[in-house]
């Protein structure tokens, strides 16, 4: 494929499907003030270029042919001289007020680190300031204001998700402050507001685009996730780890890919939902690609992530799960860490260290934010290493070939609770504020370890059901209710005035094909209310 790729590239670069008149280096009059900055000629034209620099560089680097790195090397120059001499903003070559064209920052920053020049480097802070100029998008200014993720452009958040990733690969090849700061802003923001319970970037209430961030503070259990935000918000959360090793960036990788990422495939590999839903069916995309071929990226992101060496020869275990890794160490010579557990359905993990040399250098492993009560022992003895859950456990001894590392994850099922709700404000006669609660609905779910668990239609028929929780601790009502039979126990959440419901892991709960659903979030009865 990138040999037929080098071989159709044109003269000048150019290396997409739009007609010579329509091309991104052309001129067209201004597009129309509409809400999203649509339509336009060449909305995917930048976008699609982005993609294939980063094939491109992505090929070199296992098959280093000088011809692909040339290849992407020339459609750099060619929008570089299309945002410099050729006058054009980058800002007029997408929609969402250029965010699908602004992505450019990425490939950009990755011509640079590629090939070591300077220029693509200008190319990318040439983006940025074109986007950060542009009223409409503002991008790196509103984000260091602490503005929400909504209100930048459109909200759209696969492809804002998608800039930030290049801004914080710019943050690490400038090692300019304001780029991670305001990476960080948004990040925060879209954590705390902006996710699902299982780790997917959602949107799309009542508004024009179903692939938009809503304001913050809005819940709705029928609220879409893209599958193509998912892939960019693990690739931001990626670079996010690498350059601060924080272990928050690596939770919220695995949650993403336990939950809405596994959620949205299909056993066969093939098949994809281009939107998923807490609460809501699975449908299989069957015309639009976007969706089949970033859920499949994301799941190749996972591996390089999930075991990482320092220069120094210090290693860790970022995401949990069987598998194992080789790494050449300074001292130890070749070095395999394998993972031997039935995580994420089951708590206990044994890490295995093989090495070819007896030598000292710390093994870092992942606490989870949830596992409260974590235990480690090293070759069975227990030994005094702090266990602070959202961190790393840290062991630093002289390792031997055969030592082991055995972790347990107590897995007891947790309720979370959200409320979708609207309060009226504004201010009486004398100017005293005035606060009125106009809507109200409180609902519940269930996680157990790192998975969200679901039940299929209620009863076999219901899409929804209100609950009335017993008056008591959430393990008396939330128990598991039989045994692993491979991939995570069943859950009973009981409630009062009914049969116990049956929850299932989010991923697989009702059935893992075309037209299923699932159901996260249980409506609660209103406070005081009477069961029959």
């Amino acid at each position: 494929m990138a040999d037929y790729l080098v071989g159709v590239q044109e003269e000048d670069g150019y290396l997409g499907t739009y007609a010579p008149g329509h091309r991104f280096m052309r001129r067209q009059p201004p597009k129309p003030g509409t809400w999203d900055g649509a339509p336009s000629v060449r909305t995917w034209d930048i976008w699609t270029h982005s993609y294939l620099v980063l094939g491109l560089l992505e090929v070199h680097r296992h098959f280093p042919n000088p011809a692909y790195l040339r290849a992407a090397c020339r459609i750099g120059d060619l929008c570089w001289h299309t945002l410099t001499d050729g006058g054009i903003d980058i800002c007029e070559l997408g929609n969402h007020h250029g965010m699908s064209a602004t992505v450019l920052m990425d490939a950009a920053v990755e011509l640079h680190f590629a090939s070591g020049e300077a220029r693509y480097l200008a190319l990318a802070e040439r983006v940025l300031q074109q986007a950060d100029e542009n009223p409409a998008l503002a991008l790196l200014s509103r984000a260091l204001e602490g503005v929400d993720a909504s209100e930048i452009a459109t909200g759209k958040a696969y492809q804002l998700a998608w800039n930030l990733v290049g801004l914080a690969k710019l943050h690490k090849a400038t090692g300019n402050p304001a780029y991670r700061q305001a990476v960080d802003n948004l990040w925060q923001g879209i954590r705390s507001q902006h996710l699902t319970l299982g780790g997917g970037p959602w949107g799309g209430v009542a508004h024009r685009s179903r692939e938009v961030f809503n304001p913050a503070g809005v819940f709705f259990p029928q609220g879409y996730v893209e599958t193509c935000s998912v892939l960019a918000w693990i690739q931001l959360n990626r670079e996010l780890l690498a350059i601060s090793g924080q272990a928050r960036y690596a939770e919220e990788i695995e949650r993403s890919a336990y939950n809405d990422l596994l959620g949205a495939m299909a056993p066969n590999g093939e098949d994809w939902c281009y939107y998923s839903f807490p609460n809501g069916r699975r449908v299989h995309t069957t015309y639009w690609r976007c969706c089949k071929s970033s859920g499949a990226m994301a799941i190749e992101e996972l591996p390089a992530i999930a075991y990482t060496q320092s220069a120094q020869g210090d290693v860790r275990v970022n995401l949990l799960g069987p598998g194992s890794a080789d790494f050449e160490h300074p001292r130890a010579g070749r070095l395999q860490l394998r993972q031997i557990t039935r995580y994420p359905f089951d708590g206990a993990i044994v890490l295995e260290v093989d090495l070819q040399h007896p030598a000292s250098f710390a093994v870092s492993v992942r606490i989870p934010q949830w596992a409260q009560g974590a235990t480690l022992r090293i070759n069975g003895a227990s030994h005094d290493i702090a266990l602070t859950p959202g961190d790393y456990a840290v062991v630093e001894r002289r390792w031997q070939a055969g030592d082991q590392l055995a972790l347990d994850l107590p897995m007891a099922p947790v309720a979370h609770t959200r409320v979708h709700q609207n309060t009226q404000e504004s201010r009486a006669p004398d100017g005293s504020p005035v606060r009125q609660p106009v809507m109200h609905y409180d609902y519940v779910a269930v996680t157990r370890g790192p998975l969200v668990y679901a039940s299929g239609l209620v009863d076999g028929y219901r899409t929804s059901e209100t609950l009335c929780l017993p008056a008591a601790p959430a393990a008396q009502w939330l128990q598991v209710a039989g045994p692993d039979l491979g991939e995570g126990p069943p859950v009973h959440l009981h409630s009062l005035g009914r049969t116990p419901l049956l929850l299932e892991p989010y991923y697989r709960a009702g059935g893992r094909v075309d037209g299923a659903w699932r159901l996260t979030w249980m409506s609660l009865a209103p406070a005081g209310s009477a069961v029959p």
